[in-house]
């Protein structure tokens, strides 16, 4: 049985299409080994990105008022979930922000801001704050702010953008059933119009909204097709008050599996495990960086994450490197490991994939 496992990293070390039969064996199959499975997907991660873990920071620039349905969101237009609401922050706290970012050892920094599309002047609002991150910060920036035209992507790309977000999220077949205020096809539109202007993309998928194995395969190929080089691997985050929830299939195992599959059947990709891997991976959390190379840290948007310090410690214990920047790169370990803007309140005893409520929500 070990020799199938040499087979599946070697083809993905020869850049070789993984066959849909073995993608679906690696996520269903009872006779998958998880530990020689894992093995496999790293050995394509050691090639392309050696022992690093690149550590990303979202920053929630403009929360809720959106106008979109999306059925795992709580900033939707319709969502009940008590979350702080805001309209853009201001240039000085998103720069701030992206200073504490960088001094906090993260090589991303990643703004993201709620609703359909930005307007031409806010994209060059946006673009003129991405060019003052790059002047006064050694960190790379990637936007997340919905759909996206030639001209929105060209004034990104001249800014100095370094990735432009917009994940995929589920399959075609399946998108009607998780939105339907936009179409699996726009969001491919807003990936090409950013590659036709030389935009990264970043693009991935929510697994646990009651997807099948081949919906996933399907992503996962799709991914490949589009020459995605940044792949977020989501795991639902059960807010209650959601229209959609969970389907009850995250086991630790079934996200190892998933993580998996995407680093063999793209190789070369930066594999990052995003929301939720605190919830799902459980126990397991530490194994997720034998296929992914990133990881977010401090939360997700609307919902609470692990802090940087307990990040960072099982990061080191599992015998992997912070990847940092060079600002961080001259600082100590325990200088890392607590930067002051990244001590989050504690709501009710453990906050961790908790949501970040609205002031008047907080308990006194």
């Amino acid at each position: 049985m070990l020799e199938k496992y040499t087979a599946l990293a070697q083809s993905a070390l020869n850049d070789e299409l993984l066959s849909e039969q073995d993608a679906l064996w690696i996520l269903d199959s009872p006779e998958v080994e998880l530990l020689p499975l894992l093995q496999a997907a790293y050995e394509p991660r050691r090639k392309y990105f050696g022992n690093k873990v690149g550590i990303q920071i979202l920053n929630n620039v403009q929360s809720g008022l959106c106008a979109e349905d999306c059925g795992y969101c709580t900033q939707r237009k319709d969502s009940k979930v008590p979350i702080e609401d805001y309209p853009m922050k201001s240039d000085e706290a998103i720069l701030r922000e992206a200073d504490r970012a960088a001094r906090a050892g993260a090589s991303r920094y990643c703004m993201v801001l709620s609703g359909r599309s930005p307007g031409i002047e806010r994209t060059r609002k946006l673009a003129g704050l991405i060019r003052r991150i790059k002047e006064e910060t050694p960190i790379e920036v990637c936007l997340s702010a919905g759909f996206m035209d030639d001209a929105r992507a060209a004034l990104l790309a001249e800014a100095g953008l370094d990735r432009l977000n917009h994940n995929l999220n589920t399959s075609e077949s399946r998108y009607s059933e998780i939105c339907t205020t936009h179409t699996y096809a726009e969001r491919i539109a807003t990936i090409e119009a950013g590659k036709r202007h030389g935009l990264q993309s970043c693009s991935g998928l929510i697994v646990g909204m009651g997807e099948q194995s081949k919906d996933i395969v399907e992503i996962a190929y799709k991914l490949r097709e589009l020459e995605v080089p940044s792949i977020p691997a989501n795991f639902l985050i059960p807010v209650e008050g959601n229209r959609i929830v969970s389907d009850g299939s995250l086991t630790p195992q079934r996200c190892l599996r998933v993580l998996a599959l995407l680093r063999l059947i793209n190789p070369r990709a930066e594999i990052r495990a995003a929301a939720g891997r605190e919830g799902h991976l459980r126990g397991l959390e530490s194994l997720a960086l034998w296929p992914a190379n990133s990881i977010f840290v401090e939360g997700y948007l609307t919902t609470q994450g692990e802090g940087v310090e307990a990040t960072y410690a099982k990061i080191r214990e599992a015998g992997f490197e912070i990847q940092g920047n060079p600002l961080s790169a001259a600082q100590s370990k325990s200088e890392l490991a607590a930067p002051e803007r990244y001590q989050l309140p504690n709501l009710q005893g453990d906050s961790i994939l908790k949501p970040t409520l609205r002031k008047q929500e907080l308990p006194s």
